[in-house]
C-alpha cells in the first residue's frame, strides 16, 4: 500500500491551555505552565509543585462529557475522552461515514488516574476507574468504533508507541481512521512520594515555573506534569476525497529496547541513536531533511545528556544544523501523555513551520552544545522533524513527521 498515512486531527490537553490553540500560543511565547499543586495539600512533600491542568478543566469537560457518566470516569479518562471529542467536532471529522469496523483507537497510559486524590465513594465505579483500557473504551463507545481498541503501557513512551501502532493498523490496510494519543495524570501524593525517592524529580519549590531547565548545567530532574494528546490519523487518499485539512503525514517510526538499566539509558547515548537511524529509515528521510527534533528532554541529568549524544551519533556535523527543543520546560513531564503531546506539537511544527523555545535554559551545560532554541520561538522552514519518547524500562521511540 502507498498511500500515505497524514494527520487530520490535533488536539491537546495541557497546563497550557486546554485545547491545542491556546497550548500552540502559550508555547510559542514561551510560557511556563508550572506551578504549586492545587490538587491536594501538598504540605508534606519534598516536591509541591507541577504541570497543573487549568482550574477550569473540569467545567470545560462537562461541555463534552455527560455528568452520569463522568461518575464512572477517573479525571485521566475525562482529559482523554473531552481531548478527543474536541478533535473531532473541530475538526470536522465524518466518522459516521466510515464503517465502524474500520474505526480503531489505540491509547497510550501508565496511571488512569485512580489515586487517593479521586476520592470514590461509590465502589460500583472502583472497577470502571482501575481500568487503563478505560481510556481507549470510552472513546469507542462515544463514536460507535468497531475495530481494534486498546492502550499500550510503556512508561513515557506509552502514547509514542500507540500513534506507530496506529500507523501499522492503517497501513496494513486493518483499519481506515485510527484516534491515538494518550492521557495520564500521576499528580498525587504517592507517585510524587516514589519519584522523590528516586531522586528523579526536581524540588525547586522556591521557583517552579524555573524548575523544568532541560539542557541546562543545573538541572536537578524533571518535573511532573498531566495532560492528554490526541491524533486522528488516516489515508491521504480518503482525506484528500473530502478536502481535509491535513497537518502532515505521519511517514515512518522506530520503536527499540535498551536492555540495558530498567531506569538509565546506555551511557554513550547508542540506544537512542539506534532508534533514530531505524525510524529515518523506515521512513526513508535522508538525515539532511530533519530540520528539528522535539527532544525526550527531561531535565534530568542523564536523559538531556545521552540524548544530546544520541542526535550527535546519528546525524554527525548535521547535528548542528537542526534545531531541538523540549516542551517539558513549559509543560512538564506529562508520562503516558508525553508522546502524544509532543507528536502533536511536532506536527503543528511542520505545518505553521514555527519551533516553540526551550525555556529556562540561562545556565548552558558546556557539554550541551547543539540549537536548543533558547531565545524565543523561532520561524523554520521543515522538510521533516522527529519526536523522541525514552521510557524507563528501556522503551525507546522516535516518530517522522514530513510537510505535505
Amino acid at each position: 500500500m502507498t498511500d500515505k498515512i497524514v494527520i487530520t486531527g490535533i488536539n491537546i490537553i495541557t497546563a497550557l491551555g486546554l485545547n491545542i490553540e491556546t497550548s500552540w500560543q502559550n508555547l510559542l511565547a514561551g510560557k511556563s505552565g508550572i506551578k504549586p499543586i492545587q490538587l491536594f495539600d501538598p504540605k508534606d512533600l519534598e516536591t509541591r509543585f507541577a504541570g497543573q491542568l487549568p482550574e477550569n478543566f473540569e467545567d470545560h469537560a462537562s461541555q463534552y462529557i455527560k455528568k452520569r457518566i463522568a461518575k464512572q470516569m477517573t479525571r485521566v479518562s475525562r482529559m482523554c475522552l473531552t481531548c478527543a471529542k474536541e478533535a473531532v467536532e473541530k475538526h470536522q471529522i465524518p466518522v459516521e461515514s466510515y464503517m465502524p469496523e474500520r474505526c480503531a483507537v489505540i491509547l497510550g497510559v501508565v496511571n488512569t488516574g485512580n489515586s487517593s486524590i479521586e476520592k470514590e465513594t461509590d465502589e460500583k465505579n472502583t472497577i470502571l476507574k482501575g481500568m487503563n483500557n478505560a481510556l481507549s473504551a470510552w472513546i469507542s463507545l462515544e463514536f460507535g468504533f468497531e475495530g481494534p481498541n486498546y492502550t499500550i503501557a510503556t512508561a513515557c513512551a506509552s502514547s509514542a508507541y500507540a500513534i506507530a501502532q496506529g500507523y501499522e493498523l492503517i497501513k496494513q490496510d486493518q483499519a481506515d481512521l485510527v484516534i491515538v494519543g494518550g492521557a495520564d495524570s500521576i499528580i498525587n501524593p504517592e507517585e510524587i512520594k516514589g519519584f522523590n525517592a528516586l531522586y528523579a524529580i526536581s524540588t525547586r519549590n522556591e521557583s517552579p515555573e524555573t524548575a523544568s531547565r532541560p539542557f541546562s548545567a543545573d538541572r536537578d530532574g524533571f518535573v511532573i506534569g498531566e495532560g492528554a494528546g490526541i491524533l486522528i490519523l488516516e489515508k491521504e487518499s480518503i482525506a484528500k476525497k473530502r478536502n481535509a485539512k491535513i497537518y502532515a503525514e505521519l511517514a515512518g517510526y522506530a520503536l527499540t529496547s535498551e536492555a540495558y538499566n530498567i531506569m538509565s539509558p546506555k551511557t554513550d547515548g547508542e540506544g537512542m541513536a539506534k532508534t533514530m537511524e531505524k525510524a529515518l529509515k523506515h521512513a526513508s528521510v535522508s538525515k539532511e531533511n530533519i530540520h528539528y527534533i522535539n527532544a525526550h528532554g527531561t531535565s534530568t541529568t542523564l536523559n538531556d545528556k545521552y540524548e544530546t549524544l544520541a542526535i550527535e551519533k546519528t546525524f554527525e556535523q548535521h547535528a548542528k544544523n537542526i534545531a531541538i527543543s523540549s516542551s517539558k520546560s513549559m509543560l512538564g513531564h506529562t508520562i503516558g501523555a508525553a508522546g502524544a503531546i509532543e507528536a502533536a506539537i511536532t506536527a503543528m511544527s511542520v505545518h505553521q513551520e514555527m519551533v516553540h523555545p526551550t525555556i529556562n535554559l540561562t545556565n548552558p551545560d558546556p557539554e550541551l552544545t547543539l540549537d536548543y532554541i533558547p531565545e524565543g520561538s523561532r520561524e523554520l522552514k521543515i522538510t521533516a522533524a522527529l519526536s523522541n519518547s525514552f521510557a524507563f524500562g528501556g522503551h525507546n521511540a522516535c516518530l517522522v513527521f514530513k510537510k505535505i
